[in-house]
């Protein structure tokens, strides 16, 4: 892959880069494939599946690897956490509010953002970890295609495998020893040429998002080489709350 030229550097991302960097090759090692897939310019939203709380982390360092600077949708109430704060305002992260008249706003202004300025945010569409009690990716939320359509944005899939064996589902231990391998791969970019231009309608919506969750999972099949479950896991039938464990044993998923 050539190398590409880090036009997205700030004094923010280079002090992240000093600390961080080190602390994780120590840990593990990317293997990163079709990196080419994310834009070397321009803005674009870009879409992996979630398992461990440490995938933003290892994402966002992919992410910085290709050239581009990693930026998230953050909870507003971690801007107001001390040092925390600091850095996700001074990085460009993106806060968001889950609640309150101001909650719709955010996203909106975010799009902008990325075209005004030709940058990348990085959005999960699960929205939380996978619930799947094998890691499949779940079924999927619709804010990264509403950002991709209405602005014309590329909507980037993308998966990972390995970062369960550096943080655990739900646990808060990292595993340091051995080294470990994260296998991170890039998808083409979605076609949503038959969606754009027409109105946003749940319909639209929904079609969009099916499409990005079967990319997603397509490229998890193949860093696992295994075949995902012919219907997607459905939080909504466990009735699970966002911080949730898997209390069912049950196995209730939707129609990929």
């Amino acid at each position: 892959m050539p190398k590409r030229r880090r036009h997205e550097r700030t004094v923010a991302f280079t002090v992240i880069e000093a600390i961080v960097v080190p602390f994780l090759n120590a840990i593990s090692k990317l293997d990163i494939r079709h990196g080419e897939r994310v834009p070397a310019s321009g803005p674009f939203v870009l879409s992996p599946n979630h398992y461990s709380n440490i995938d933003p982390v290892i994402m966002a360092w992919a992410v910085w690897k290709l050239g581009r600077a990693p930026r998230f949708m953050a909870k507003a109430s971690l801007f107001t956490v001390p040092v925390v704060g600091f850095a996700l305002r001074r990085s460009g992260q993106i806060p968001v509010e889950r609640a309150g008249a101001n909650r719709g706003n955010a996203p909106i202004a975010a799009a902008n953002d990325l075209v005004e300025h030709e940058r990348g945010v990085i959005v999960y569409p699960e929205g939380t970890l996978t619930r799947d009690p094998d890691m499949w990716p779940m079924r999927g939320k619709s804010g990264a295609v509403r950002l991709a359509l209405e602005h014309g944005i590329p909507l980037i899939p993308a998966a990972h495998w390995g970062t369960q064996a550096v943080l655990p589902r739900y646990s808060k231990k990292l595993r340091l020893f051995p080294r470990k391998t994260i296998l991170v791969d890039f998808g083409e970019p979605l076609d949503l040429d038959d969606l754009r231009g027409q109105p946003i309608t749940q319909k639209v919506l929904q079609e969009g998002t099916d499409r990005l969750m079967a990319a997603i999972t397509a490229l998890l099949e193949g860093l696992r080489g295994e075949t995902a479950p012919a219907e997607r896991w459905n939080p909504a039938a466990h009735n699970q709350t966002e911080f949730g464990r898997i209390a069912d044993g049950g196995d209730k998923r939707e129609a990929s």
